[in-house]
């Protein structure tokens, strides 16, 4: 049971409930924190003086003042015409980060909603009880109104839920799972339900989580390619990399080497030749910059994991209200386009290092398209043709989502974010990603066995076992596509991470 505040969330604890289902209980002293702000908000909801959202319509409806009788009904319709989402539904676990967000968000006191409501989100949310959200729709600012809406519907007994792995009405799930929806929504409820940036944070925290890991099969076979390639790895000698100080290039350089210890496949400068090709030599350069820009990005999540985002914020102590802009999704959306380009990199580079091994003219000594008998044998040849098709894509994916805004709300909302679309890009940029280094270990491995394979290093042995327990030498043509997939399984499901870097490997 993890314990939220407010303030503590981190990436890994994130990730154990969204993806993993670990439940959540919400600190007595945040309940304390909710009544408060509850109360104040009831004393707001009754008063003469206007309040944004509270006693007034929204957006450019902020002038119109409601009547006090009708604030639960302004609310409930806010979520009712707000729920305008489409496209395929976000997968769950980007629900359940969604979910878990914004409790830790409500719960810092700020928001002035029932601590019955908030128990309610926990309570589907620990009964997994997920409600269907559509992944377009977002401007990234009013927050992430139209996602936020459809997760927020299911409290009052309306939407649908995914509930047993079956989608379906959420009151027929709640019949089945014994649970009652909240009779009302009270004043602010449903506009601090839905006014904040939890679905790109959501969204982008699984990705940038995934990208941690996935930078670190990218250096993995990176090294895989250098034995297939006889590399040099003189250029990997920390005296080069401390001069220049830039701490993801030290740190890859320094994992190149502990992977490579021991290889009798690599190669000292002068041996074979001077110097590598740059896919070879730069490989700390180019990993080290992405897994800087990772954890610069995990750094702007792991922020808003724990930020209020709300409008207006209340300030119970002295007893003010005001309405501001913490929902913009500017500093997410900046750092999810940064993360988009970075991943991106990993797979150009990886790309080039497939093109050395399957082309005779750069793989130092290797069979055309890595195949023993070519002509009437194409062997590994598509394969490149592959990586260089999902890398073009994630050219066009690359352009920043940030750099565009459009009006809504009658230009009263006259610039946006377009946070949730940058998140979105970079899901799909690292799917592609992680394509492109699943053919990488598939081409390094092959070369590894076509070069004849000796004592390969430290971790790469161990990664290389990994892989030919379930993808066999490919001596002549075969339907390639599911060699491929399976490669990429063991990269998906953190087969390769475990086996290398959760022992005493890393």
């Amino acid at each position: 049971m993890i314990i939220l505040d407010g303030k503590s969330l981190d990436l890994e604890t994130f990730v154990q409930v969204a993806r993993y289902h670990e439940k959540v209980k919400i600190s007595e002293e945040n309940k304390r924190l909710v009544r408060e702000a509850e109360n104040y908000v009831s004393e707001v909801a009754s008063g003469d003086h206007p309040v944004y959202g509270i006693n007034t319509g929204f957006g450019k409806l902020s002038d119109v003042r409601i009547n006090p009788s009708e604030v639960g009904k302004l609310q409930q319709n806010l979520l009712m015409s707000h729920a305008c989402g489409v496209g395929n539904p976000l997968p769950e676990s980007a629900v359940r980060g969604m979910m878990v967000l914004r409790i830790n968000a409500l719960i810092k006191g700020f928001s002035g909603v029932r601590l019955e409501t908030v128990e309610k989100l926990q309570e589907l949310l620990n009964k997994n009880i997920i409600p269907v959200v559509f992944e377009k729709g977002s401007l990234g600012a009013s927050g992430d109104l139209a996602p936020l809406s459809h997760m927020s519907l299911p409290l009052i007994g309306l939407g649908e839920v995914v509930y047993r792995g079956k989608r379906m009405d959420t009151m027929q799930a709640f019949r089945h799972a014994g649970i009652e929806p909240l009779s009302e929504l009270r004043a602010k409820e449903g506009l601090s339900l839905i006014n904040g940036t939890q679905a790109m944070t959501a969204i982008g925290g699984l990705v940038i989580y995934d990208a941690l890991h996935l930078e670190k099969i990218a250096t993995l076979a990176s090294a895989l390619s250098i034995e297939a390639l006889n590399g040099i790895i003189d250029a990997f000698d920390p005296r080069v990399h401390a001069l220049r100080g830039q701490p993801g290039q030290i740190a890859v350089a320094q994992m190149l080497l502990t992977h490579l210890a021991g290889s009798q496949m690599t190669s000292r400068q002068g041996e074979l030749r001077v110097q590598d090709a740059y896919s070879l030599r730069c490989i700390p350069q180019v990993h080290g910059a992405s897994l800087d820009t990772f954890q610069y990005v995990k750094r702007i999540v792991e922020t808003e994991m724990n930020a209020v985002t709300d409008n207006p914020i209340i300030f119970c102590d002295q007893k003010e209200a005001i309405s501001a802009g913490n929902f913009h999704g500017q500093p997410l959306a900046l750092a999810f386009d940064f993360l988009g380009i970075a991943l991106s990199e990993l797979a150009d580079i990886s790309e080039r290092r497939i093109e050395r091994m399957v082309n005779p003219t750069l793989s130092n000594g290797l069979p055309p398209f890595l195949v023993p008998k070519c002509g009437i044998n194409s062997g590994f040849m598509i394969v490149q043709y592959s990586a260089a098709s999902l890398v073009s894509e994630n050219k066009v994916l690359s352009h920043p989502a940030s750099v565009d805004s459009i009006p809504s709300s009658a230009n009263q909302e006259d610039h946006v974010s377009m946070g949730t679309i940058a998140a979105r890009k970079a899901g799909s940029i690292l799917e592609n990603v992680r394509k492109v280094i699943a053919m990488e270990l598939f081409c390094a491995c092959q070369g590894i066995d076509l070069r004849g394979k000796k004592t390969l290093g430290k971790n790469t042995e161990i990664a290389y076992g990994e892989i030919r327990k379930v993808i066999p030498f490919v001596a002549s043509d075969c339907v390639m596509y599911p060699l491929i997939n399976q490669t990429e399984a063991l990269v998906e499901h953190e087969t390769l991470y475990t086996s290398v870097f959760k022992g005493e490997n890393a």
